[in-house]
């Protein structure tokens, strides 16, 4: 899982300071508005909205932002999101597994459509992906000088937790996708800040790419992710040390 989590941790330090934030403030916004409408507006009584706020406020979303959302299902107003998913192949034979959340799904999946097309690559028919992925939980947080990482991996592995990845800003956290909300729960309980907390799709094996084919992969993820309808772009592109660096630069 080095691959997806290199990838992960490049996009959360770009995302504190580049100007993808708003677009990712429209989509963490878009998930509490679904979540609100899908099973009401109380957080206590809706874990997905609980969730989507705690992945908000880890963003550094404003409080003020993240009501308006709410208040869209609480002041009536006529909301709906469609969730839809997209799979395909970019050069190189890296899969793509694109996750939607959208009011126009005619505009949706010509947008879609065109990246692909634009790009070298290609979509095939949904379901046919699937099994290149595990749904995993993943939580990112970041690490502390408080932060006694022993015993937060033992509270953890007792919760559900089945592996860990240390690096220098932070730590990525997986578990099966059944066990996702023990794990969630417990670091609530040990009063954890949790950066980001979601279900993701975990490639079963990875591939490398030489320079050339990743800025055309990169590009194509880029454009997926930019599009405000993209909830979740998810790859098994496997991205090395001196790539990495680069795309942090």
């Amino acid at each position: 899982m080095a691959g997806h989590s290199k990838w992960a941790n490049i996009k959360h330090r770009k995302g504190a300071q580049d100007a993808k934030r708003n677009k990712l403030f429209t989509k963490l916004g878009r998930e509490i508005t679904v979540a609100a409408k899908e099973s009401g507006i109380d957080p206590d009584m809706n874990p997905r909205l609980r969730l989507a706020i705690q992945n908000a406020k880890g963003a550094n979303m404003p409080k003020d932002t993240i009501e308006r959302a709410i208040k869209k299902v609480a002041g009536g107003e006529d909301v709906t999101y469609e969730e839809l998913t997209y799979e395909g192949y970019s050069q190189g034979g890296i899969a793509i597994y694109v996750e939607c959340s959208t009011d126009n799904t005619r505009r949706t999946v010509q947008q879609v459509k065109s990246y692909f097309a634009k790009l070298g690559g290609s979509l095939a028919k949904n379901g046919s992906l699937e099994f290149l992925f595990d749904r995993k939980g993943v939580f990112v947080i970041t690490k502390t000088e408080t932060l006694d990482v022993e015993e937060l991996e033992l509270e953890l592995i007792d919760a559900g937790a089945e592996d860990f990845e240390i690096e220098d800003e932070f730590i990525t956290i997986y578990s099966q996708m059944e066990d996702f909300g023990t794990v969630n729960k417990k670091l609530e309980e040990l009063g954890v800040e949790v950066s980001s907390a979601n279900l993701q799709r975990i490639p079963h094996a990875t591939k490398e790419v030489d320079d050339e084919t990743l800025e055309v992969v990169m590009k194509l993820i880029d454009r997926l992710e930019d599009d405000d309808d993209v909830q979740n772009v998810f790859h098994d592109l496997e991205i090395t040390d001196a790539q990495a660096e680069q795309l942090a630069n």
